[in-house]
């Protein structure tokens, strides 16, 4: 068999992951029809199975960022994908050079998080939204001769009909297409396809109909392609999750797969060079000005009950670390909170001090523990009665959630955008617009992924651009250097490929031993 040149099937290549069946062979990608995808067979080495499985999540991630923050489908939305999936080293358009190689780490990479998010349906669900906007965007740049190859490759018998049978139905088309002008319909293909493949349009009365078939022009094709596409990725990963447990048995894989669906791929900001900048007395300004939510909120029960259970402790004092507070500043912040509380010094000493002093790696395992990210945050450890951590615009009642923006000063249209992105289950991009709504900007210029980055991108707003500074009549210890510089503002996701390396919580140690 002969290897393929890669100007010439990139279509398949696009194809693939929607409905082919792929084998890598030494240097040559061979291509199989088959009614259910199934995945490359290639040796690769643990190392790289991690680190395809880590870009994966980084472009779906950046693909859920844009499409909540851009229209799909404008040229901003284009250009900003086409960018990350470059910045990526994926494949993005059909007719480049050296395609072999981004095209490989699609398909292996694509297969590896099948296994990852077979493992709930809100994993799978998410996992096929971001699939499919990936889909359409490689679709919407396909060239338009290279369209009807990838049907075809697609096993979608969809057939574009003649310009005489166009003219002929030119009335109707447009009249079923109201965003479809005469003069677009002059260079637009349409497709004659079976009216049972097009029920979606149809159900929206945005289709003709004649005789059993649809008249669909090429802008909505792409429906059509995407619910195939969910159809059978869906049920593929139904499939994989019975399948999982035996992969589960190899103990190789097993920690990765089970922390994929829950990586943080941003700074971890357990060192910071803001450390002792930060004073006791300015915490109750801070908190009202700079803390996200999820830290506001807790800040606020410890004031008002001088206590909080566990999950809260080590959420917001991990977050407290993370801005500045010295291993002593912390001792001395919660004993004084706790004791107003009437709780016995001595009881604190014995009972709470060890785990301020463990969080800061000074007991134990000398281990210095790391902020919680949003997704730790939103994934793990979900309060219950009496517990004030976690994130309220996952764990909160919607009608609570409500009340406490508006305590908050958010107008009422800001707090209806912020509900609208949270039923969505846009969390995180709810806090964002959060902070753009309190620090009064338009586009805040980066992509939200944890508690402690928005402190600092609130603080360097509210300082004009610079670092945190120490107030000269505090006697905390001499500043550090300063964090890093003003992450560039034009790059929508900036914040979240700006990392050095992937919090895998520990398995960066497991792999390399």
């Amino acid at each position: 068999m002969k290897s393929p040149a890669t100007r010439e099937n990139c279509c398949q290549h696009l194809c693939f992951l929607a409905f082919g069946h792929l084998q890598v062979i030494q240097d040559a990608v061979y291509w199989r029809k088959a009614e259910e995808a199934e995945p490359p067979t290639e040796n690769i080495s643990l190392r790289e199975f991690e680190n395809l499985a880590i870009d994966r999540v980084k472009l779906l991630k950046s693909v859920e960022n844009l499409g909540v923050s851009y229209v799909k489908g404008t040229e901003q939305y284009q250009s900003k994908l086409e960018a990350e999936i470059r910045k990526l080293k994926f494949s993005y358009r059909e007719n480049l050079e050296d395609e072999y190689e981004p095209r490989r780490r699609d398909h292996i990479s694509h297969f590896i998080l099948r296994l990852a998010y077979c493992q709930s349906e809100d994993l799978r669900r998410w996992f096929i939204q971001q699939e499919m906007d990936l889909l359409r965007f490689r679709f919407n740049i396909l060239p338009k001769d290279k369209i009807q190859n990838f049907l075809k490759d697609s096993h979608l018998q969809f057939e574009a009909i003649s310009d005489e049978e166009k003219s002929l139905r030119e009335e109707e088309i447009i009249a079923s297409s109201p965003s479809l002008s005469g003069v677009q319909l002059e260079t637009e293909s349409v497709y004659k396809i079976p009216f049972a493949d097009a029920l979606d349009l149809f159900r929206g009365r945005k289709v003709y109909l004649e005789d059993g078939f649809a008249y669909v022009p090429l802008k909505d094709i792409v429906a059509i392609i995407l619910n195939e596409f969910r159809a059978k990725l869906s049920k593929a990963l139904a499939l994989t999750a019975r399948s999982l447990p035996a992969v589960q048995s190899d103990e190789r894989l097993q920690p990765l797969l089970n922390h994929l669906s829950h990586s943080y791929t941003g700074q971890d900001y357990s060192m910071q060079g803001n450390t002792g900048k930060i004073s006791l007395d300015q915490i109750d300004s801070l908190s009202t000005k700079s803390f996200p939510p999820c830290m506001r909120q807790l800040h606020k029960a410890l004031r008002e009950n001088h206590h909080l259970r566990h999950g809260g402790r080590m959420q917001y004092g991990l977050f407290l670390k993370g801005i500045g507070l010295t291993l002593e500043q912390a001792l001395q912040f919660w004993k004084q909170e706790f004791i107003r509380g009437k709780m016995d010094p001595d009881k604190f000493d014995r009972g709470y001090s060890y785990n301020i002093r463990h969080s800061f790696g000074k007991e134990g395992k000398r281990t210095d523990y790391t902020p919680f990210s949003c997704l730790k945050i939103i994934l793990t450890n979900p309060p219950s009665q009496g517990d004030y951590h976690g994130c309220p615009f996952r764990h909160s009642d919607p009608e609570l959630l409500k009340q406490k923006l508006q305590t908050y000063k958010i107008s009422p249209g800001g707090i209806n955008q912020i509900l609208d992105l949270v039923k969505g289950t846009h969390y995180q991009v709810a806090c964002q617009k959060y902070f753009e709504m309190t620090h009064n900007v338009d586009d805040c210029g980066f992509s939200l992924s944890h508690p402690n980055q928005f402190f600092l991108e609130s603080q360097r707003i509210l300082n004009g651009g610079k670092d945190i500074k120490k107030e000269s009549t505090q006697p905390e210890p001499q500043a550090k250097p300063s964090v890093q510089k003003l992450k560039d503002a034009s790059s929508a996701l900036a914040s979240l490929n700006s990392s050095l390396e992937m919090d895998m919580e520990g398995l960066e140690d497991y792999f390399s031993t």
